[in-house]
């Protein structure tokens, strides 16, 4: 019996374990056994229901320690054009506008470690904060005691400490894997990002769920890894789930070449590949929201929803994707329309997921705003 036709025997609400070489093997399948894999992954859904969250983009600064070879999102400090470190006032007008589009989401995200730079560091200093993380909390306790926002932080690679302060003035937060092999160190994709190492990364994934934060990851496809790689990667996600179960969405998310980086002319995933690593991983997180960007695959999203993917992430009606600002995101008309036409139905959420509104993951000042936003989507 082949490993599909194991999965296929496996009943929709009993869970599926799979070790790396039956995970690259279904990563690998070929024709018909396609058609098969995805078909296993979406049969698994609980509903009908395809999920986003309507929110404003805020980059606090583009200043980062990382030099990822395919990243357009950092600049230096001395740019002209950098966002060195944006103003708390500034955030907050922002955030009042966008509350008249019906946002409820604040996706606050900066370059990792950006306090390290010393102008960055300067006009935080200037401000009164020691670090970026204190700074962040405190536009974070701004958002909460002058918007309708819920604050949702990614902000890569941070200690125990800082998460922990930091979990008091968000509902939610996020870091993606993006792989957790060792050896994409040493290739152009993350040879001058220490912050991409995958140890790094793992802990901080394990800390957020040691302190019951409701958090975002996942991989990235495309970059040189190994499909026995993409296996790895999934388990140590998995592995962190089992035994916090503090994960409540993963973004599976491709690779997207952008003119001038390094990684300019590498190919970019295929539309097999990613077939192929949604459906596994549908069936490896049965009880996690599966993400595809959907402005990174416009013309092919309803193919994933066909594997199992039952979320498109944060739709701003305001702001750009900063990471990718050539890839606009879909209409929520569009969105509309992409599930319905597959028998879907669009469902806007918060930056939370529902099983995480509680007293265990969240102080009683963010579980009451929340529970007040949740009721308004009713």
């Amino acid at each position: 019996m082949t490993i599909l036709s194991y999965i296929e025997d496996i009943k929709k609400d009993e869970p599926i374990e799979l070790n790396q070489k039956e995970i690259t093997e279904l990563l690998n399948v070929k024709r018909q056994d396609v058609l098969r894999l995805m078909k296993v992954a979406t049969d698994r859904r609980d509903n009908n229901d395809i999920t986003y969250s309507k929110n404003i983009f805020i980059p606090l600064t583009e200043v980062c320690r990382n030099s990822c070879g395919y990243c357009i999102f950092k600049k230096e400090s001395d740019d002209p054009s950098v966002i060195l470190l944006k103003d708390k006032e500034e955030i907050i007008k922002e955030l009042e506008v966008s509350q008249k589009y019906g946002c409820k989401e604040a996706l606050i995200t900066f370059g990792e470690q950006a306090d390290e730079d010393e102008l960055v560091l300067k006009v935080l200093n200037e401000k009164g904060f020691e670090n970026i993380g204190d700074y962040l909390y405190d536009v974070c306790e701004e958002i909460l005691d002058k918007t309708n926002l819920l604050p949702h932080s990614n902000c890569g690679v941070l200690p125990y400490n800082m998460l922990k302060k930091l979990k008091e003035v968000n509902v939610s937060m996020g870091m993606m894997l993006e792989n957790s092999s060792p050896r994409l160190m040493e290739t152009i994709a993350h040879k001058n990002s220490p912050g991409k190492n995958p140890k790094l990364r793992l802990e901080t994934i394990s800390n957020a769920g040691k302190l019951n934060i409701p958090y975002t990851t996942g991989i990235l496809i495309g970059i040189g890894e190994k499909k026995y790689e993409i296996s790895d990667s999934l388990i140590d996600i998995k592995d962190l789930q089992e035994k916090y179960g503090h994960i409540q969405e993963i973004i599976i998310q491709n690779f997207k070449s952008k003119v001038g980086t390094p990684m300019e002319f590498y190919n970019e995933p295929s539309l097999l590949d990613m077939i192929r690593t949604v459906s596994v991983a549908k069936l490896l997180f049965n009880d996690v929201s599966i993400q595809v960007p959907p402005n990174l695959n416009y013309h092919t999203n309803q193919i994933f929803l066909l594997c199992g993917a039952d979320d498109w992430g944060g739709i701003s009606p305001l702001t750009k994707d900063y990471v990718n600002p050539n890839d606009k995101w879909p209409r929520i008309n569009e969105l509309q329309k992409f599930s319905m036409e597959l028998g879907f139905k669009l469902k806007e959420r918060l930056a939370i997921y529902d099983k995480y509104i509680n007293e265990e993951h969240l102080n009683q000042k963010l579980l009451s705003k929340t529970e007040v936003l949740k009721e308004k989507l009713i």
